[in-house]
């Protein structure tokens, strides 16, 4: 077994990124080619050290820039999402604590259930037009992680377990 898909595996990496990872000989090849902004922000949560690390607060500053990257998709007037990214960035240069991040995250996350729930209800109601909005969502979503990815990338050239 090759010596990265063995890690991954260690890591409990979701089997659809192992499977991936499989055709490539090196970590740094699925690193260089990887298109997911969310998997390469999960390897990078395994190895950047314990919550409070330097290493982890340089993480969270990248994984805030990937989340900006979806205020677009925020109804307007909805402003928790942006509030959870900018008590992230507060807690990155030491003017907030873990608990207002939390605090923010699941205020968010309330917001988020929320437009998921209209959604569905929507789609629901016009499978013709959520069959289009799930293509569109779709093409938005894998646009998005391979920006995602490539803002990872900028900031961590290199991978290293």
């Amino acid at each position: 077994m090759k010596t990265h898909i063995k890690k991954l595996k260690e890591l409990h990496a979701c089997h659809e990124a192992v499977e991936w990872a499989k055709q490539f000989e090196t970590l740094q090849e699925v690193w260089d080619r990887c298109e997911r902004g969310d998997w390469m922000l999960w390897l990078l949560g395994k190895l950047s050290g314990d919550s409070g690390s330097d290493s982890r607060k340089e993480l969270v500053t990248i994984a805030c820039k990937c989340a900006r990257l979806a205020l677009k998709h925020v109804p307007k007037g909805e402003k928790r999402p942006l509030k959870a990214i900018k008590t992230a960035e507060k807690w990155t240069r030491g003017k907030a604590t873990l608990q207002q991040v939390r605090d923010a995250a699941a205020y968010a996350a309330d917001a988020a259930y929320a437009a998921a729930a209209a959604y569905a209800a929507a789609a629901y109601a016009a499978d013709a037009a959520a069959y289009a909005a799930d293509a569109a969502y779709a093409a938005a979503r894998s646009k998005t992680l391979k920006k995602c990815a490539n803002i990872v990338r900028k900031h961590y050239p290199v991978i290293k377990l």
